[in-house]
Order: structure tokens, then C-alpha cells, then sequence
């Protein structure tokens, strides 16, 4: 017991250490920020919107605390590609993603030592364990949703690739066309166009371009259409037929999938219309069970 009481109190004091060294760099009026803002030859900025200094600083505290997780390059990796496919491309979301995740495991033992002391050793090792999951569980969460969202975009963004492609335009062009259409209605499909055509300017070749697209939203339609128009590049073929087939057939799949899904219940079954559903059949079995002893005397009643 003194053992794990010697090491919560050195975690807690190192968390506290950095934290307070970040939000000392962090301050404006710190004399220790500006020591080393001058020591690393940072003149002195414009004024900013409060937005983006409260940003500044919220990226400037949690970084120290993410580094206080010691993390392997293929943990930054793996955790980089996840932000990616979930929307969240600046390298600033790792430090608050690893910040988030330390931050919550102190939050959760903080409240655990005040609530309950050291009494309880699992809720001191659960808790604080929970905190350091969440953060990976919504990132999970989010990237489903994006995914989602993409797979249910795609089949509209094939027609109109096929529209423009038929009309004249370059796969290229065609790809610029339908991202700069979607932007409004799908958003999340139409910024990984964008992202395609960013890439195919800056000289990359288009095959990796759209193998990067793979790489970036996880969707396994997209891995699909990917291969298809990497194979139309190399043999030649027409790239409006093939976008119409494969668009036909990402219709008739999503309409399989909603066949095959359970039946959920409507929304309008919440709580309080079950609740008044048990209410209404408990209140039928007592009167059922009220009028059973009297239920013979009206049949012969009526009898004679």
C-alpha cells in the first residue's frame, strides 16, 4: 500500500510540474515565456483574436503533457492515422489527443482520491484507466461516422463524375468539378477531392494520389473504386462506363446492407411510451383479475 500511495503521488507531482512549466511559457505576461520566446528569436506578433490565442495556448499547455507519455514512433503513427481518417489532419490534434487522454486519467484520479481516498485500490486503477480510454473510444466513434458519411456519398458523387466525365472533362478536372458541387451537401467526400487534386498538382501520379485517398478515409468503397480506376488508367479503358457500373453496383450493396440490418424500433418509442405501455398492461391484468370473481354470476345472469 505505501508503495502505490509513493507512486500516485509521483505521477500526480510530475503532472503538476509540466503542466504549470506549459502554462507559464504559455502566458503572455510570463517572464519565463518571453525568456524563451526570446531566446528563440520570435519578434513580437501582431495581436490575434481571443479565439486564436485561446487555441495558442490550449496547444501550447497540452503539449508538454502529451510528452509526458513516452510513445514509440509506431504508436504516433498509428494514432496519426487514425485522426487522419477521422477528419483531423494538423499535427497540433496528436499533442491534443495524447494531452486529452493524460489530462482525463488525472482528472478521474483526482476525483477518486477525493471522493474516496486510497481506500478502494480498483477504483483508483479503473477510473483513471477509463479517463485514458475515452478519448480513443470517441476517436473511434468519429471515425465510424465519417466513414459513414462517406460510404453514403459516394454513389451521388460517382453520377456526377460520370456527368462530367461524359461531357467532356478530364478525370482531373472531373474530380475538382464534383468536390467543389458536394461541398455543401457532403462535405467530408468533397475535401478528400480536393485533397486528390492538391496532390495530382504538387506532381504526385495519380495512382498514388488515389491510393493516399484509400489511406485517409479507411472506406472499403473507396478502396474498391480506387482499384477500379487505377486498372481503366492502365488498360485504357472507358472511365464513364466503368464509374457507372461500379456506382450501380454501390447501390445495389447499400440497398443489401439496409435489407440485411435488424429492424429497429421507431423513435417514437422512447421511455415514456414504454412506460405507459407496461402502465396500460399492468392496469388491464388488475382489472381482469378485479372482475374474476364476478365473472360467473354475469354468465348465469345472462343465461337465465
Amino acid at each position: 500500500m505505501p508503495l502505490v500511495i509513493l507512486t500516485i503521488i509521483i505521477f500526480v507531482t510530475v503532472v503538476l510540474v509540466v503542466f504549470a512549466f506549459g502554462a507559464a511559457v504559455a502566458t503572455p505576461s510570463s517572464v519565463l515565456g518571453a525568456r524563451l520566446r526570446s531566446l528563440g528569436g520570435q519578434a513580437t506578433q501582431v495581436p490575434e483574436k481571443p479565439a486564436v490565442k485561446m487555441k495558442e495556448r490550449l496547444e501550447q499547455a497540452l503539449d508538454p503533457i502529451s510528452k509526458a507519455i513516452p510513445l514509440s514512433p509506431s504508436d504516433v503513427s498509428r494514432t496519426r492515422a487514425w485522426l487522419i481518417q477521422a477528419g483531423l489532419r494538423e499535427s497540433r490534434h496528436v499533442s491534443y489527443y495524447f494531452g486529452a487522454r493524460l489530462l482525463l486519467a488525472f482528472v478521474g484520479l483526482t476525483g477518486v482520491v477525493a471522493f474516496s481516498g486510497f481506500s478502494s485500490l480498483s477504483l483508483l486503477v479503473c477510473v483513471p484507466a477509463l479517463g485514458f480510454f475515452i478519448p480513443r473510444f470517441i476517436l473511434k466513434r468519429m471515425i465510424k461516422d465519417r466513414q459513414q458519411r462517406i460510404r453514403i456519398a459516394l454513389p451521388d458523387a460517382l453520377d456526377l463524375t460520370v456527368i462530367c466525365v461524359e461531357a467532356g472533362l478530364a478525370l482531373d478536372q472531373a474530380l475538382m468539378r464534383v468536390g467543389k458541387d458536394l461541398h455543401h451537401a457532403h462535405p467530408d467526400l468533397s475535401d478528400e477531392f480536393h485533397l486528390i487534386n492538391l496532390e495530382m498538382r504538387a506532381g504526385k501520379p495519380r495512382a498514388e494520389a488515389l491510393r493516399n485517398l484509400v489511406d485517409r478515409t479507411g472506406v472499403d468503397d473507396i478502396r474498391s473504386l480506387v482499384g477500379t480506376l487505377i486498372q481503366t488508367d492502365r488498360f485504357g479503358t472507358s472511365v464513364a462506363q466503368a464509374l457507372r457500373v461500379h456506382s450501380d453496383s454501390l447501390r445495389t450493396a447499400r440497398r443489401q446492407r439496409a435489407e440485411e440490418a435488424p429492424p429497429r424500433p421507431p423513435s417514437r418509442w422512447s421511455l415514456p411510451s414504454l412506460y405507459s405501455f407496461s402502465c396500460r398492461s399492468s392496469v388491464s391484468r388488475w382489472v381482469r383479475r378485479s372482475f374474476r370473481p364476478i365473472t360467473p354470476w354475469l354468465v348465469n345472469r345472462d343465461g337465465k
